[in-house]
């Protein structure tokens, strides 16, 4: 991978730093003649390339590390058990009138079905229950066993997993969520869920930028 490469900006307001941190946002404005407004995405992508460090109340200071490397560090760092949410699970043998009552209940866009051992065996999303209902069946009497997506055509993950991963597997298979799954013998428990929500909030996280 190749370094980042700086504008003339970002090159004098690293320079600034360099010479006279910590200095505040405001600081460096008022040396650049520039608002605060107009250099606050220079901050952004300094602090989150890893040029920068940045203290609430106290300033922005160099780091001294490399930018490529603090950002890529960053993103491998993040594993799937760390940013996971509850899953929503549902019977093999109900109905599917009442999985999509337990979708809008949950407010969830995919249900895990398990089976009686509580093992993996089934995923419903909304456009399988829409594409269901639009057909004149019976939702009442159909069970979800009949329409779900079955092994070995489950994209899952496991807790281990980075959230690179788990994205590069929902946008290979163009899905909005994935089961997290602990193996148990020749069964897959279901332990948690990774969605596109949990993954873009993970990683907007890299580019805060505190307001100082």
């Amino acid at each position: 991978m190749t370094q980042m490469e700086l504008n003339k900006r970002q090159t004098d307001i690293l320079e600034i730093v360099k010479g006279n941190g910590p200095i505040t946002g405001e600081q460096i404005a008022e040396r650049l003649g520039l608002a605060r407004a107009t250099i606050r995405p220079d901050l952004a992508i300094l602090t989150m390339a890893g040029y920068l460090d940045a203290r609430p109340r106290v300033g922005y200071f160099y780091s001294g590390k490399k930018p490529v490397q603090s950002v890529e560090d960053s993103m491998i760092g993040m594993k799937v058990r760390d940013f996971q949410s509850m899953p929503v699970v549902i019977a093999e043998h109900i109905s599917v009138y009442d999985a999509i009552c337990q979708m809008f209940l949950e407010d969830v866009g995919t249900l895990f079905v398990i089976d009686d051992s509580l093992f993996l065996t089934g995923v419903l999303s909304r456009k399988d229950l829409l594409r269901t209902s639009l057909g004149g069946n019976d939702l009442n009497k159909m069970p979800v066993h009949v329409i779900m997506t079955r092994m070995p055509n489950i994209t899952y993950c496991e807790k281990q997993d980075t959230l690179i991963q788990a994205a590069k597997k929902m946008i290979d298979k163009q899905i909005d969520a994935l089961p997290v799954i602990e193996r148990k013998g020749e069964g897959l428990a279901v332990v948690g869920r990774i969605t596109k929500t949990n993954i873009t909030a993970a990683f907007l996280s890299l580019g805060d930028d505190h307001e100082l």
